[in-house]
């Protein structure tokens, strides 16, 4: 079993991760919600004010958008100056914090970049799809480093990459699958607020006009991404599950498979119900926890 150290900073590290989490959700409310020129193309400052009106939902839901954010990197600070002063020169903590301000800077101006150039609200734009997808992805990789940061934190092993055997390689490509999934899957989210459909008909019927947006076109690769790559990541946590002797990790495995199976249920219901804002986030966090679960089996896995 896995003995976990609650100290101060440690607890603090985990408060850091969930407190992400949420800025990701909400971020997702503001795209969902077409929320996001609801400061207009002003940045840091809210149509050009520090205070805007905020009796216009828009603007409401971007300016908390814009104040958690801003909360976060003050909480990143404190994070980076406290595991130096913590942990020696070298440490892997040092390492995964030092990733955490790199991911949180690229989020930063990944979100300013999208603000400035007016790729917000319901802007159609290929660029912005692109732009979304990386969004995610750099999401998934910061849950990523804050994840292994908490964890060696509290007193969490490293991983062992020189021993490299099949399995560990099979769990950086479920890895990878996932990343790629996730990022057509913020496509398919863009897609889904930008040409909403009315009926499953006329979803289907969207889907295979070929004189339908780009963007209507792509919506579908995201679920054919994850059905390929079920077996993938199926039967690399069950190998990791039934060849490991650690308690820990074989229960962890067990949650990964109940959580990926729960993800693709998700999706379905997203599907049915013709993608509501509430759905949406609900598949988005259903993927955090999903994404965390596998972060920390490939990093236990020995």
């Amino acid at each position: 079993m896995i003995n976990l150290k609650l100290t101060r900073f440690s607890m603090f590290a985990w408060g850091v991760l969930a407190y992400n989490i949420l800025v990701i959700l909400w971020g997702a409310l503001v795209r969902a919600s077409g929320s996001g020129a609801g400061c207009g193309e002003h940045f840091p400052l809210c149509n050009g004010l520090s205070i805007p009106d905020l009796t216009q939902r828009a603007t409401a839901i971007e300016f908390i958008h814009r104040m958690m954010s801003g909360m976060v990197l003050i909480l990143v600070i404190i994070y980076f100056v406290w595991s130096r002063r913590v942990f020696s020169k070298g440490h892997r903590v040092r390492l995964g914090v030092f990733l955490v301000v790199v991911f949180t800077g690229f989020e930063a101006l990944i979100g300013a970049g999208l603000v400035v150039f007016g790729l917000t609200a319901y802007n159609t734009s290929e660029i912005r799809a692109l732009v979304v997808a990386l969004h995610l992805t750099n999401t998934l990789l910061l849950t990523g480093a804050l994840t292994l940061s908490a964890w060696w934190i509290s007193g969490g092993s490293g991983p062992r990459w020189r021993e490299a055997r099949p399995v560990k390689w099979l769990l950086i490509a479920s890895l990878l699958a996932m990343l790629i999934i996730s990022a057509m899957g913020a496509v398919t989210a863009l897609s889904d607020t930008l040409f909403p459909a009315s009926s499953l008909d006329e979803g289907f019927h969207q889907d295979i006009d070929p004189s339908a947006h780009i963007l209507v076109k792509l919506r579908v690769i995201h679920p054919v991404l994850a059905i390929l790559f079920t077996m993938l990541i199926v039967i690399t946590t069950w190998l990791v599950r039934m060849r490991s002797h650690n308690l820990f990790l074989r229960r962890l495995a067990a949650m990964t498979l109940v959580m990926y199976m729960a993800q693709i249920g998700v999706g379905v219901i997203n599907v049915i119900l013709l993608a509501p804002i509430w759905m949406q986030i609900t598949h988005l966090l259903v993927t955090k926890l999903l994404w965390i679960t596998m972060v920390l089996m490939a990093n236990e896995y020995k």
